[in-house]
């Protein structure tokens, strides 16, 4: 991952948009996502892989878990992203037939590095139109972490079930309730604090549609495309501990609206976020160590089999 601090702050439509008091559409959404994934590609990874639960899984693998060892599935993975996914799932069973759509040319890139000799295939799409998936040709369809920054939300739903056979399932990892992580509501209250200084509506504005990013919700826009399906919701913790100065810089480079800061308003953030994170207040900055817990939603839709 880039030295986030190194970069310049950055602008977008989307950023353009709230500090002019407008609300952003969906083009400007759009234009933002490819504007700091063109910048930071393998950003998302560097956390998510770094957090794990009690049980030692990241949230990668706690979604992997779910495919049936040593079958013949088409699986697909929607926002690939860098592709660590994909390789996990590779690397339990060769026998999978993996597709992976990125709207991200550089993130696709880093995928395309990492999953040589895998078999998989890679394609440039936005998720509400994946014309390059055949209708009724894939057993899986995963999604890590991307629902969350989707709007329209709908359509993307739609083409999920158009892509899936009847007995195929859908797989995506959201956001979990801010309250079940210890001190992850402090974590995001900081960061929005100091990005609110500069662009005040930011948070009042946020990513995609937030109807994805609480159970309730979440459930009945997905049983509107999947009436005759089963949903599940499960939730978990994932975390991760060292020098409280690396757990903020990795912490702040999962929040998107981090990326928004100047360099120097950035460092400041980064010297409070440690403070905050670190375990034992009274040690000298070198020797801090910090933690930083986030929670994880995993969504499963399944045919309702009776």
């Amino acid at each position: 991952m880039k030295e986030i601090s190194n970069q310049k702050g950055l602008n977008s439509i989307w950023t353009d948009s709230l500090t002019s008091n407008l609300y952003p559409d969906g083009n400007a959404l759009v234009d933002h996502l490819r504007t700091v994934h063109k910048k930071h590609a393998g950003f998302t990874e560097a956390c998510a892989s770094s957090c794990r639960d009690e049980t030692g899984r990241n949230s990668y693998e706690w979604l992997a878990e779910l495919v049936p060892d040593n079958e013949d599935l088409r699986v697909l993975d929607l926002a690939c992203g860098s592709g660590p996914l994909l390789k996990i799932l590779f690397d339990r069973n060769k026998k999978l037939n993996l597709k992976g759509v990125d709207m991200c040319p550089e993130e696709l890139a880093l995928a395309k590095a990492r999953l040589v000799n895998s078999g998989a295939n890679l394609f440039q799409s936005k998720a509400q139109n994946l014309t390059v998936i055949n209708d009724n040709s894939i057993d899986m369809v995963f999604c890590h972490w991307a629902l969350t920054l989707m709007d329209p939300i709908a359509p993307v739903l739609k083409e999920v079930r158009r892509v899936l056979t009847s007995k195929g399932s859908f797989v995506a990892l959201v956001d979990g309730p801010m309250n079940i992580a210890p001190g992850y509501t402090e974590v995001h209250d900081l960061i929005y604090s100091y990005v609110q200084e500069e662009i005040p509506s930011y948070g009042k504005i946020d990513l995609g549609d937030p109807r994805v990013r609480g159970s309730e919700s979440l459930s009945k826009l997905v049983r509107k495309v999947f009436p005759k399906s089963k949903v599940v919701i499960e939730t978990n913790v994932v975390s991760m501990e060292g020098p409280a100065t690396q757990v903020a810089e990795i912490a702040a480079g999962f929040f998107y609206a981090a990326f928004v800061l100047k360099p120097e308003k950035r460092k400041l953030m980064i010297r409070s976020l440690s403070n905050l994170l670190a375990i034992f207040k009274k040690k000298t900055e070198a020797k801090r160590q910090g933690r930083f817990s986030m929670p994880i939603s995993r969504l499963l839709v399944v045919p309702d089999i009776k």
